[in-house]
């Protein structure tokens, strides 16, 4: 098993939103950098446990775990031109932009960046490395145990 940090915005899928959401399952649609498109297409597995991070927000941090519950597949929203995230580059015959299902687990009280910081078991986070921006990053089983054992 593997664990991810999966960063969203809350006003378009918060973790009440995976947790209203039928099936308690959403797409997590929308990425556009190729290192979390491959991630999501080379490395995840369902069941990979996931931590859901509200970004771009009053205050940033991890709201809840989750789970991997497919395989990566095309994300449809490359192929909407009403969707932001449409991409004209992208074809149904060679779709450039993958995603995959996560599944509810737990909200838990928000986990603020701050939080994070403040333990040096985490310094290796690549979410807490500068200039780090990407919207998928992988997490360490001590960083996962620490997270959820000693932080939730």
């Amino acid at each position: 098993m593997r664990y991810w940090l999966m960063k969203s915005e809350p006003d378009e899928a918060s973790i009440d939103d995976l947790a209203d959401a039928p099936h308690r399952t959403l797409p997590w649609t929308g990425v556009r950098n190729y290192q979390a498109r491959n991630f999501m297409r080379d490395s995840m597995q369902v069941g990979d446990g996931v931590l859901f991070y509200h970004s771009s927000c009053p205050e940033p941090g991890i709201a809840g775990l989750a789970k991997v519950s497919s395989t990566a597949y095309p994300d449809p929203t490359q192929f909407d031109p009403k969707s932001p995230y449409f991409d004209p580059k992208s074809t149904q015959e060679t779709p450039r932009w993958l995603l995959v299902d996560v599944v509810f687990a737990k909200k838990t009280p928000l986990i603020p960046l701050a939080a994070l910081r403040e333990h040096d078991e985490l310094a290796g986070m690549r979410v807490l490395a500068k200039g780090n921006r990407l919207s998928i990053t992988p997490v360490t089983a001590h960083e996962w145990n620490f997270i959820t054992k000693r932080l939730m």
